[in-house]
């Protein structure tokens, strides 16, 4: 009987340490909220509260028109493998699992008020939305979040390497 009493209250305070761990980490499992994709990334507390609705790039036609200007870099947030089996026409990778590794090398070529597109693996990556803070706080000024991604580019048939 004593065993059975210590399983259960171990068990109890395991959860509750798992909950709020989860509830505590930025990465957590919404235990309510949305959950409908097409309002796209999910997550505890949904998008990073930086990024902005108005950053956000939600038609991949609007994001197209931005890529015809040539004025626009597209910057893939996704790994390098995902990059090299296929990523928008003259997109450059800067993976976020690798953002502390290339972001200085990032900066020579690129100026801080270039604007900038950044994307990864449609609307339930988060990956794009942590690239596009990290380089805002870099200093990076005109910075947007395509949130269909690549596939939402590839899809439209769009210019892809």
């Amino acid at each position: 009987m004593k065993t059975l009493k210590e399983i259960s209250i171990i068990t109890g305070i395991s959860v509750m340490a798992a909950f709020g761990v989860n509830y505590l980490s930025p990465n957590g499992i919404a235990m309510v909220g949305q959950w409908d994709i097409a309002q796209g990334v999910v997550g505890a507390g949904g998008k990073n509260h930086v990024i902005m609705d108005e950053l956000e790039i939600d038609d991949v036609l609007d994001a197209k028109t931005l890529f015809d200007t040539g004025q626009v870099l597209f910057v893939d947030a996704r790994s390098l493998e995902d990059f090299n089996d296929g990523h928008i026409k003259g997109a450059v990778p800067l993976p976020v699992g690798q953002y502390d590794d290339r972001i200085d090398a990032f900066s020579k070529l690129h100026h801080l008020d270039r604007p900038i597109v950044t994307y990864c693996s449609g609307r339930t990556c988060e990956d794009s939305h942590h690239l596009a803070q990290l380089l805002m706080e870099r200093g990076y000024l005109n910075i947007s979040v395509m949130i269909d991604g690549f596939p939402g580019w590839e899809q439209e048939g769009y210019p892809i390497e």
